[in-house]
């Protein structure tokens, strides 16, 4: 067991704060084997304490609890060697002061041993105070105690007083465990000594009460107690590594008088480890951290007339050389939330610039930025130390990978140091002017993709226009809910700031990765997980919107942050963040792809809208003012009661209404006169004038009326009742109403398995198939009506558009047949979950059938033939009805198989 001998005394100064290096006679301690022993004297003193094992050599300990916990994956191990100094500090300070520890008496017999090593930046990253430090170790770190042996164990041992006993470890150096402890941390061995004690010193601070550390860690709201969503190495990248040097570096190696940036001077600042091919990403931060604070100052230096003269040119590779510019200007107000903000807009418009350049030589673009940064394409056009040292920057998450830390929420405004977004807007110009040689050399024409466009905005029109009222509201909810972490609240208030003041993208930027945060402290205290609301090493992924809305946890547990959001909720995350055919707002955003100076006011509505019904969900019982509110409640109404409209489901229910619809207006189609009909010689068929006139009087139409009857039939059980009657099987009106009605019914879209979707995606071409029937019989009569009326025809074309007109009289009650056939088959879609893979495939190779029968039998890719059966069938109502009786062949129509006398 470790204990702190002259590092516990008290630090009233911040752990973010420089301390100062302990002096050589402050030593760490452990027990003896004979303090598992009952205690039959107060120990003595620490600093007089000496070996009480016979025989043994002076020097470092033959065993370590730290040592051995240097052997398991860092991740756990260095939070563990966080845990396990606080509190054993703790411990040592209240047995000095004659208090009771947590845990029990000091057990006697301790003896001194050098310390373990741990990440340098863990009580920075942890909380702003001393309390709030405990309550980080023990809600964040504590937890891996039950799922790890050896130092984990001990963590136990002091949070719960009891003292198993543990055999010796074998002998292992210093300098190898702090090599092995914190290499994969981006920590250098030497650095890990200066680590260690800091980490003391702002730890053992912490005074524990009487009643124990873990009763009120849980006396204390979670996002009150967070003071950072980074976890210590991360932190200590971002916030500590670059300020190391101190040293000043000349802006003139580097940029000459008009704007000329030197490569060369940058890339020798990026250093590679032994193999010499790997970048080594801290000393390339540690080095390149004086060039980013001579590249601040130098813009600072800069008005901006000078900027524009230098550096204006170079920005227009990106296609979008306001924004760059609009970054100059925040670089010179220093406020971090506008920091932030500039920051994450350069970073995603600087990737669709590159995606653009590579394209010049290459394909597909990568939709990754670190697989983008990566390519041989981007090396082959900027060279590969260019594009080493943006990884240093961005798209590496070993390096500062500011982006993505952005972007998912994990950074606070005071977090972002200004100087890496000054650097980031040098490159970019720098890049600016690589491009410029490379197309002189090339011959080559840069050209920009266009923009995403938002479109079909009134299928986004859930939530009531917001008021300046409701916005007031907004901001007093934000200061209220537990939903925000309080660290986060500037990002908040500039975004409600931003949509009062017009500026819509500027709002979703900030907002999608708060809500992202706010939704990730919800999850990780449903599931039990709080270790993994702080950023993850680079050997493990960020718990993001993919992982958070999804089914099952990485080790196969029932995600329960569904539970708690319930269907809405996750429904509209789903439509809004990751449905393919949905507006994907935050991937389009955080990629370049959309217009910022055009984005839609609907949208930026409508999320925040949104996040208002999370803020109010997540607040104090005694916040029901708030959430009954004349204006608040409306919208808590319209959340709870949100269906998916981007979800295959959804979409193939629209298909199938506007397909109706299209249908419907083959009865306003104009029809030739039937007089003018009978002129025509050699016209075998009887035209009717009206395509919706009942069928009386002919056998075919008789024959059509009972097999559509009799199809019908066998599926009236899966009707909803009063929308059907098999005494007009071919009534149009009858068979709308029956197509809304099952429409409306409430399909569960949530974790649809694969499938599902493989038999939505069929299901979803036979209905495209039937519109663009539709949309094609309506476009050929009114073409052909005109060139009747104004004798343009020829003899057969005249045969042929009566022909069609007679079809069609047909071909409406048909298409209406098939949508229903679709929509009882969309009804029981979860029924194929149930079905065993042979009958599963048999299922799906028969509507594959039905899909190639329906493109044969209907499309015809020019518009002057008119939509005919396929050639083998001569009787146009068989030929149609073979299409029909086909697509009845799934599970709910298996009476169909088995019945040979049907078509």
């Amino acid at each position: 067991m470790w204990l702190v001998s002259k590092l516990s005394q008290d630090h009233t100064h911040s752990p973010f704060t420089a301390h100062p290096a302990p002096r050589p006679s402050q030593t760490l301690y452990r027990p003896s084997r004979a303090s598992l022993a009952p205690a039959r004297q107060p120990p003595r003193p620490l600093h007089l304490q000496r070996r009480s094992s016979p025989g043994r050599r002076s020097g470092p300990p033959r065993c370590s609890r730290l040592q051995s916990a240097a052997r398991r994956p860092p991740g756990h191990r260095a939070a563990a060697v966080v845990a396990v100094t606080a509190v054993t500090a703790a411990r040592a300070r209240a047995a000095r002061q004659g208090g009771h520890p947590p845990g029990g008496e000091p057990p006697p017999g301790w003896r001194g041993a050098p310390g373990g090593a741990f990440p340098r930046s863990a009580p920075a990253a942890a909380c702003a105070t001393p309390a709030a430090h405990a309550v980080f170790i023990v809600q964040v770190l504590a937890p891996l105690s039950s799922r790890r042996g050896g130092i984990f164990r001990r963590l136990g041992v002091l949070l719960h007083g009891s003292r198993p006993a543990a055999p010796p470890l074998p002998r292992r150096p210093l300098a190898q465990q702090d090599a092995a402890a914190f290499a994969p941390h981006g920590l250098q061995p030497a650095r890990a000594s200066q680590a260690r004690r800091r980490a003391c010193a702002a730890l053992v601070s912490w005074r524990t009460s009487e009643t124990g550390a873990g009763r009120a860690v849980t006396q204390m709201a979670l996002s009150e107690s967070v003071t950072t969503c980074l976890s210590p190495a991360v932190h200590y990248v971002i916030c500590e590594l670059g300020f190391e040097k101190k040293d000043t570096y000349d802006i003139n190696n580097i940029v000459s008088e008009n704007g000329e940036i030197c490569w060369q001077a940058i890339t020798d600042r990026v250093c590679y480890l032994e193999s010499g091919q790997s970048v080594d990403y801290i000393k390339s931060i540690r080095s390149l951290g004086p060039v980013c604070e001579s590249v601040n100052l130098h813009f600072k230096s800069l008005t901006k007339d000078q900027f524009v003269a230098q550096y204006a040119l170079w920005f227009q590779w990106t296609n979008y050389t306001e924004l760059f510019l609009e970054v100059f200007d925040v670089l010179q107000h220093t406020q971090t939330t506008e920091i932030a903000l500039g920051l994450m807009k350069l970073t995603s418009h600087l990737e669709r610039a590159l995606g653009d350049v590579y394209l010049l030589i290459g394909k597909d673009c990568p939709f990754l930025l670190k697989d983008l940064l990566a390519s041989e394409e981007l090396t082959v056009i900027f060279g590969q130390a260019v594009m080493n040292v943006l990884r240093v920057f961005v798209g590496s998450p070993y390096g500062l990978n500011l982006r993505n830390v952005l972007w998912h929420g994990f950074a606070s405004p005071q977090e972002i140091p200004v100087k890496y977004c000054a650097m980031l807007l040098f490159l970019t110009a720098g890049l600016g002017q690589l491009l410029q040689t490379y197309l002189l050399q090339t011959k080559c024409v840069l050209i920009h993709r266009p923009y995403v466009t938002l479109i079909s905005l009134e299928e986004l029109n859930i939530f009531p226009d917001l008021s300046h009222e409701t916005l007031s509201l907004a901001e007093e909810l934000v200061k209220l809910s537990s939903f925000v972490l309080k660290t986060m609240l500037p990002f908040w208030i500039a975004a409600l700031t931003a949509f009062k003041q017009g500026r819509y993208a500027d709002c979703m930027i900030l907002l999608l990765p708060q809500l992202e945060a706010g939704l990730r402290l919800i999850f990780t205290a449903t599931n039990k997980c709080p270790n993994r609301l702080l950023t993850a090493e680079s050997s493990a992924v960020y718990t993001t919107f993919d992982e958070m809305l999804a089914k099952q946890l990485n080790n196969e547990e029932i995600n329960q942050l569904p539970l708690v959001l319930e269907e809405p909720t996750m429904e509209f995350l789903w439509d809004f963040l990751n449905h393919q055919e949905g507006p994907r707002i935050r991937d389009h955003l955080s990629h370049g792809e959309i217009n910022l100076k055009a984005f839609p006011r609907e949208v930026a509505n409508q999320m925040v809208a949104f996040a208002v019904t999370l803020l109010c969900r997540f607040s104090d019982e005694d916040m029901v003012a708030f959430k009954e509110h004349v204006v608040i409640k409306p919208l808590m109404n319209c959340a709870s009661c949100y269906r998916s409209r981007f979800h295959p489901i959804s979409l193939l229910k629209k298909q199938v209404l506007e397909c109706m619809k299209s249908i419907h207006l083959w009865s306003e189609l104009p029809i030739v006169p039937e007089e003018q009909v009978q002129a025509i010689k050699g016209f075998p068929f009887v035209l009717y004038t009206s395509i919706h006139k009942r069928f009386e009087g002919n056998a075919e139409a008789s024959t059509f009326v009972l097999k559509t009857a009799e199809i019908l039939s066998q599926l009236q059980q899966y009707m909803p009742q009063n929308c059907y009657s098999p005494d007009d099987p071919v009534n149009s009106d009858q068979t709308d109403r029956l197509l809304i009605e099952l429409c409306n019914m409430h399909i569960c879209t949530l974790y649809s398995p694969r499938s599902v979707l493989e038999i939505l995606v069929v299901l979803r071409k036979i209905s495209t198939q039937c519109h663009q029937v539709s949309e094609q019989v309506i476009a050929s009569i009114e073409l052909r009506y005109k060139q009747w009326i104004n004798k343009t025809l020829r003899s057969r074309q005249r045969h042929n558009y009566l022909r069609m007109l007679n079809s069609i009289k047909f071909l409406s009650p048909v298409l209406r047949l098939i949508l229903t056939l679709i929509t009882l088959e969309l009804v029981n879609i979860h029924l194929v979950y149930k079905k065993n893979p042979f009958d599963y495939q048999q299922y799906l190779k028969s509507l594959l059938e039905k899909l190639d029968i329906s493109e044969i039998m209907f499309y015809r890719q020019h518009s002057n033939n008119y939509i005919e059966v396929h050639p083998s069938h001569q009787n146009t109502c068989q030929g149609l009805f073979k299409f029909a009786r086909s697509l009845s062949s799934p599970h709910l129509l298996k009476e169909f198989q088995s019945s040979p006398g049907l078509i």
